[in-house]
């Protein structure tokens, strides 16, 4: 099953236009397969006396309000319009988060058909009503839940209409610590919901959203910028470009690596089993009529005589042939062809 690979632009744009175009170029060279950005009317999501979180106040200062940081970072309802039509373009999914209702309404006006609830989210009970309402497939971010706070979300996007759900496990800080990280959580709620699960990574790495796909996440959201010098207050625990291709590839090399768990002799394996593996062997001369012991036969490459696991099936039986020392012993010693 393919990974659905989300690259988490958000607002590393800065609230600039071009810079948003030049994310979404980037993300297609990754072979993402969605680029996801954020979506509100600031003063519809945050109070004037909300203050910063810790990791904002590092990146961006303490000058600015959170409500001003967050006015200054997003775009025109229009221009996220123009970047769904630049996605379509270049071939790429659009997906923005709706941090507020109106946004929910315009991004539904735009054609958008699949929906982001972001882990702060998860217990704003008007906004996952109107989501689950529209019926279309969401994935739902879980970072600084516990597992009641998500069956209570979970049961609320159900009973409203909601019918494809696949849910996030996330650590919400700006890096995340790798301690904190706690992948079998993402298994946890799996096995809970029955549900499709995956990953949303906030790490510095690339190691972690690997490792999660190899412990059966669908969907790994990863956050990028054009370069974590950038100011704002995501640019320092996103990937660059670069590293964006890196785990992308990383994730299609997992994907084919953990195939059907049947254990079997692959096909590019099998013409090396006659090179690795040993045949019983000649460990001196040996003549016809002679018999069979552990002083006049051994073991050794290469694979394609008789399998050492029938060395006591051999040994005691007279040779029917000659042997030089290292020759292979036929298989018809055995009565075998």
């Amino acid at each position: 099953m393919k990974t659905l690979i989300i690259a988490e632009a958000g607002v590393n744009h800065n609230g600039n236009f071009e810079i948003a175009k030049q994310l979404i170029d980037e993300a297609v060279k990754a072979g993402a397969d969605i680029v996801k950005f954020q979506t509100c009317k600031a003063e519809n999501v945050i109070s004037r006396y909300a203050d910063k979180a810790e990791y904002q106040k590092v990146t961006t200062g303490e000058a600015d309000s959170q409500l001003e940081m967050v006015r200054k970072l997003m775009l025109t309802y229009e221009q996220y319009g123009q970047l769904k039509e630049y996605c379509d373009e270049k071939g790429i999914e659009f997906l923005s988060t709706a941090f507020d209702l109106p946004s929910v309404d315009y991004l539904h006006s735009i054609g958008m058909k699949r929906w982001k609830i972001p882990s702060g989210e998860i217990t704003n009970l008007p906004l996952l009503i109107k989501i689950a309402q529209l019926n279309e497939p969401i994935i739902m971010s879980t970072g600084m839940s516990e597992l009641s706070e998500v069956t209570d979300a979970v049961k609320t996007l159900i009973l409203n209409g909601a019918t494809d759900i696949t849910l996030l496990h996330c650590t919400t800080e700006y890096p995340a610590p790798y301690e904190d990280v706690n992948l079998k959580a993402m298994e946890t709620m799996r096995d809970a919901f029955d549900m499709p699960v995956g990953y949303s990574d906030h790490t510095k790495g690339l190691e972690i959203p690997v490792a999660a796909v190899a412990r059966g996440a669908c969907v790994i959201e990863k956050h990028f910028t054009l370069s974590r010098e950038m100011e704002g207050p995501d640019h320092a625990a996103s990937i660059e470009p670069e590293e964006l291709k890196q785990m992308v590839d990383m994730i299609r090399h997992v994907e084919v690596s953990i195939g059907d768990g049947v254990k079997k002799v692959s096909a590019s394996e099998a013409k090396n089993q006659d090179i690795a593996r040993k045949s019983i062997i000649a460990k001196t001369a040996i003549k016809a009529g002679d018999v069979f012991t552990e002083e006049n036969i051994t073991t050794k490459r290469p694979g394609n005589g008789i399998n050492p696991m029938r060395w006591f099936d051999l040994l005691g039986k007279t040779a029917k042939h000659d042997y030089e020392e290292d020759y292979i012993i036929e298989k018809d010693e055995l009565d075998e062809r």
